[in-house]
């Protein structure tokens, strides 16, 4: 089945359960060489849209396509043949090495006694190399990590030589070291074999790093689509996600949690990144703080800004003006105490060093963070 850029798609489509619609209008296209990636709140209608498009759950309206074949009325095989399926839970062989679970993904070809050809076996060798399990061939699946069963789930899948994958939040229960090599592997192999991706993901960050196109759903429809660069803001996350605590933060594509209410009692001297770790300490102990002198464009600021509402800004590429200097010395002689994360001073954020001095003069400045 040839078809071109256009890989799967579907127009007019409402899901759901019965007749109780719970994604209803949705419409979209995933093309070779690219990752398309449902994300939105829990309950939203990601999986059952997923379900949908891999014919598990026939669609309350609309069509889905193959290529530009309606996939209404085609069998298993042939689809088996044309798209690949990672859903979380799916499969839980038991008693089979993980050889031979990568090895069901040639069923679709082996004709109706399953015997695999020497082809079918170098296709298997080759995908359990690509994604990087050949070393568990012999274990036994059911006796694997979560980390470990994903991988070579995803060789299963690779090893179908589907021209679409669909995957439900495949990094679920992994740690970060298994999440990004599962992404990684991913990403790796869309590139190498042209393959089209759709995936929901919970975890934003990674989502904003992987995709090519994204979908948000939420209240039972498409709400926004378009590129990483244009969802992935604090204000349009927040709205996606109903953050009524915390904010998201683009520049480190993770949230933020909430200020901490209350007049300042620390002052912190921070800069180039210096400062990220101590606001977080402080608000995990809720203690209230100011911070500065820090320049708009300074790495620090998305969560200093975030965390505290007490913070001073200087524009970037110029001397720190006496006005901000005087609003961090007030600051200095009303908190009880002031940290300095930052080690170097240069020509510009001179006055900080001197911040220090005069933090120092006072007895109020801590060097062991363990104090505050």
């Amino acid at each position: 089945m040839g078809f071109g850029g256009r890989q799967l798609s579907a127009e007019g489509l409402s899901v759901g359960y019965g007749k109780k619609v719970v994604l209803s209008g949705a419409t979209l296209e995933v093309k070779a060489g690219q990752v398309v990636t449902l994300v939105g709140p829990n309950g939203c209608g990601k999986s059952t849209l997923l379900k949908t498009l891999i014919h598990q759950l026939g669609p309350l309206s609309g069509t889905v396509y193959l290529g530009n074949l309606s996939m209404e009325g085609m069998g298993s095989m042939e689809i088996a043949r044309n798209m690949s399926i990672l859903m979380t839970g799916h499969v839980q062989p038991e008693f089979l090495t993980c050889r031979e679970v990568v090895e069901m993904g040639r069923y679709p070809y082996t004709g109706r006694f399953g015997r695999l050809s020497k082809e079918d076996q170098d296709i298997v060798e080759e995908s359990m190399r690509l994604v990087q399990v050949e070393g568990l061939s012999d274990a036994q699946f059911s006796r694997l990590s979560d980390g470990q069963k994903q991988r070579v789930l995803l060789a299963r899948a690779v090893c179908q030589k589907p021209k679409i994958l669909v995957l439900d939040e495949p990094t679920s229960y992994l740690d970060i070291n298994y999440k990004m090599m599962l992404l990684a592997t991913l990403k790796k192999l869309v590139k190498e074999q042209h393959l089209a991706v759709i995936l929901s993901l919970h975890d934003l960050d990674l989502a904003e790093k992987i995709s090519d196109h994204v979908l948000c759903i939420k209240d039972g429809k498409v709400d926004r689509e378009g590129r990483p660069q244009d969802i992935f803001t604090g204000e349009y996350i927040a709205k996606l996600f109903d953050l009524e605590e915390g904010s998201f933060q683009p520049s480190s594509g993770s949230v933020e949690m909430g200020k901490v209410e209350g007049e300042p009692k620390v002052f912190v001297i921070g800069g180039t990144g210096s400062g990220i770790p101590v606001y977080r300490m402080l608000w995990r102990r809720q203690v209230p703080f100011a911070a500065g002198i820090l320049f708009e464009n300074d790495i620090d600021v998305p969560t200093a800004c975030a965390l505290s509402g007490h913070v001073i800004l200087e524009e970037p590429f110029r001397p720190i003006s006496r006005q901000a200097v005087e609003k961090a010395e007030k600051w200095i002689r009303s908190c009880e105490k002031v940290a300095c994360p930052l080690e170097s001073f240069g020509p510009y954020n001179e006055p900080c060093r001197r911040l220090r001095e005069m933090a120092r003069e006072s007895r109020k400045l801590v060097t062991d963070l363990d104090e505050l």
